[in-house]
């Protein structure tokens, strides 16, 4: 039940309550009074028809010792006192008044239809008035709460917006003092802080690779003129992967931003997957990733970004899964798929995390880097642990599937292996 309805019904359901209570209230106030002045009015009449019958002039509506009177009124006459009574037993209600003369038993009646005719209006009127009233609050209960509810989806959908990279969306002020106003207010200072923090941050990540790209380029062609040997070798390796690691700093740099476009072109998607998987090569123990084309198709894309996603994915399997690693094209979806323990709760939820990897022990940015070209291109890429065990990664292209019919170069199940590369996964 959403916020407008549980408003709605509040007002409604209070509304009905305070027309039925003030409806009890009129009636009841009502019926007495009725009761007293017809009471009063009867007992006047009594008390003159009383002294009549002394003065021995009985009138034609006195009733002398009749045989027929309501038993709470003959008991009380017995006793002595006089009393009034309203008997509703018969199809006309009667006002019966009765007191001693001697030894007589005077009594005098009276309809009560005219007083139960004006109360039955009155409920009537009371009714129609509750119901119109009741109806004019639900109306209006529901559209205070529809405007309610608009400004706050807004603030929630603003909110998505922002959780989900864009942070130029802001909500309009309209003014006011109430708590959505103070929501507003505090929806925009968040995404201000936190756009300004992540602007921040990329600047710095920016400024550091820019300003190691010189002294990283100096260590590499240092370690180049070094003499043969192992030592020299090391050296090499690791000022490869530290231009490497700052190379894809820069990227996620720019993936941040807002100036990286596509460049499209209609591709196979299959043959793309197979030359991701041969950019990647083998993992440390000879085994390549198997490449399965179930349902190959053409695809409007960026091709080099593609590529760029299936290898850090298929690296991100061979570093931080087991084998094996399969690879599988079905339509406009990829999927890689690995036989390691899966892949952490914080990814699953909340995404890839830059300068994290699963074991928390080092700068992962494959999968990052992964998201963020998938956001460019515009494509879904979603991570899982399936059944039976492993990691699955599903990059999502069917919104840019041109061709179904695209011819297959190689079968379901073909395995491809190529040379192994670095790569900044």
């Amino acid at each position: 039940m959403g916020l407008r309805t549980k408003i709605g019904v509040a007002i409604t359901v209070t509304a009905a309550l305070v027309a039925v209570i003030m409806g009890l209230v009129v009636h009841h106030r009502t019926a007495v009074s009725q009761w007293e002045t017809a009471r009063e009015a009867i007992e006047s009449r009594l008390g003159t028809a009383v002294e009549d019958h002394v003065a021995g002039v009985d009138r034609p509506r006195t009733l002398i010792n009749p045989e027929h009177i309501p038993g709470p009124l003959r008991k009380a006459v017995e006793e002595g006192r006089r009393a009034t009574y309203l008997d509703r037993s018969g199809p006309v209600p009667m006002l019966w008044a009765g007191g001693r003369a001697g030894r007589d038993t005077i009594v005098v009646k009276h309809p009560y239809t005219r007083q139960a005719e004006n109360l039955r209006k009155l409920d009537e009127a009371l009714w129609w008035a509750g119901g119109l009233g009741t109806a004019f609050a639900c109306v209006v209960g529901v559209g205070l709460a529809t405007v309610a509810g608009r400004r706050l989806n807004a603030s929630a959908r603003t909110a998505e917006r922002i959780a989900h990279g864009d942070f130029s969306a802001r909500l309009k002020p309209r003014g006011g003092q109430d708590e959505i106003a103070r929501l507003i207010v505090a929806v925009n200072t968040m995404a201000d802080a936190l756009a300004a923090r992540l602007q921040a941050e990329r600047e710095v990540t920016s400024n550091i690779a820019h300003e190691l790209r010189t002294p990283v380029a100096g260590l590499v062609a240092a370690a180049e003129v070094l003499p043969p040997g192992r030592p020299a070798e090391m050296v090499r390796e690791r000022a490869q992967h530290v231009r490497a690691l700052m190379e894809d700093v820069l990227e996620v740099a720019r993936l941040d931003g807002t100036a990286e476009r596509a460049d499209t072109e209609i591709r196979a998607l299959g043959e793309l997957t197979r030359r991701a998987v041969r950019s990647v090569g083998a993992d440390g123990k000879g085994a390549a990733a198997e490449v399965r084309v179930v349902r190959d198709c053409l695809v409007e894309t960026d091709g080099r970004r593609v590529e760029r996603i299936l290898a850090n994915l298929v690296t991100n399997a061979f570093r931080h899964g087991s084998g094996p690693v399969a690879v599988e094209v079905d339509g406009g979806t990829v999927r890689v798929r690995d036989g390691g323990p899966g892949f952490p709760p914080e990814l699953l939820t909340r995404g890839p995390q830059r300068f994290r990897t699963g074991s928390r022990s080092g700068l992962g940015l494959g999968l990052t880097i992964a998201a963020g070209q998938a956001r460019v291109l515009g494509a879904g890429l979603s991570f899982a642990n399936p059944d039976g065990g492993g990691a699955q990664a599903t990059l999502d292209l069917t919104a840019s599937v041109r061709d179904e019919g695209a011819a297959e170069a190689g079968g379901p199940g073909e395995g491809v292996r190529g040379e192994a590369r670095e790569d900044g996964s």
